[in-house]
């Protein structure tokens, strides 16, 4: 078992920049990626960011592409996601997730991840 907690959501003006932070607990250490979703009301969860738990390999949507970042601590095991250049549209609940087993292809879909955390509301007003 995987616990996740997000936190670091808020209230920006576009242009500005977020942090989130996603603190694991638990067997941690058997995750092959964790990732960055987030779900706009009355729309499907989408996927934002992954990395490769131990190898650090990055992967993107491209609509956060050059402004959204995301990165992890082995040592604390936490997973951040550094938002830049925000815009309304980026307005969501901010989900993160772990998979605990390799994936076909990139591990962009929410099928891919077997954890997940409560989610951290990030609002930005234009």
């Amino acid at each position: 078992q995987v616990q996740l907690v997000e936190s670091g959501g808020g209230l920006v003006q576009a242009g500005g920049s977020l942090r989130l932070s996603c603190a694991a607990s638990g067997r941690i250490f058997s995750a092959y990626y964790m990732g960055w979703f987030r779900q706009a009301p009355g729309k499907e969860r989408e996927f934002v960011a992954a990395i490769g738990w131990r190898g650090g390999s990055t992967y993107y949507a491209d609509s956060v592409k050059g402004r959204l970042t995301t990165s992890r601590d082995l040592a604390t095991n936490t997973m951040s996601l550094q938002m830049n250049s925000l815009k309304p549209e980026d307005t969501a609940v901010y989900y993160c997730a772990a998979s605990a087993r390799s994936t076909r292809g990139r591990p962009i879909r929410t099928y891919d991840y077997d954890y997940w955390g409560q989610g951290t509301q990030v609002t930005v007003s234009s």
